[in-house]
């Protein structure tokens, strides 16, 4: 009978044998990596909704803070009369005004700007010295005129008062009876807007 080899047995593991290193992870698809921008943005509703919410806000803040002037005022009264040979007309306009700020309201100066629908014409008011006089040569202003408005009057919060300034446009008495608007500006000192006060 052949002789038979007994086989090896098996070794036994080591334990200070070194293990396989770990296999690497394959990489990543570039394209998921970074992804796109449907993918990492939110929906563009959301993204339009929250810049319209953002807008909206600005303004509003932006209307809030928009200065304004502590005074408030009405044109009364509109009187006009042709200027002889001038083809222009001479306006005593009366107007009140109220001051609802907590600081004095001090007039610097003060104009009035008409608008015939095609042109403006603007004119400073007359000299407070001056109104007199142009009362006196043109007795219809003065039906309801009342003491001229002068610049350089205060008014301390909470007070009120009326005058008549006169000012003079370049154009025909029936062009300024159908004027499209009149506007009085009363500019202060300082304030950061002056007060416009406007009538048809």
């Amino acid at each position: 009978m052949p002789d038979e080899t007994p086989s090896t047995p098996a070794a036994p593991p080591n334990p200070q044998a070194p293990a396989s290193p770990p296999q690497p992870h394959p990489l990543p698809h570039m394209g998921e990596e970074f992804g796109t921008a449907r993918k990492n943005l939110p929906p563009v509703k959301i993204v339009a909704i929250g810049v319209a919410a953002i807008v909206l806000v600005a303004l509003l803040v932006a209307v809030i803070q928009r200065p304004h002037s502590a005074a408030s005022g009405t044109i009364d009264d509109v009187t006009s009369v042709e200027i002889p040979n001038q083809n222009s007309v001479m306006v005593a306009i009366t107007i009140s005004l109220r001051n609802g700020g907590t600081k004095p309201f001090w007039i610097r100066k003060m104009d009035a700007e008409v608008d015939t629908g095609t042109r403006q014409f603007k004119d400073d008011a007359a000299a407070a010295v001056d109104v007199g006089r142009y009362l006196q040569a043109f007795p219809p202003l003065k039906q309801k005129a009342v003491t001229p408005l002068k610049s350089e009057t205060m008014l301390d919060p909470g007070a009120q008062t009326n005058g008549t300034i006169v000012v003079t446009f370049p154009v025909a008495p029936d062009v300024f009876a159908s004027r499209k608007s009149l506007k009085v500006t009363i500019h202060p000192y300082d304030q950061p807007v002056p007060l416009v006060l406007t009538k048809p």
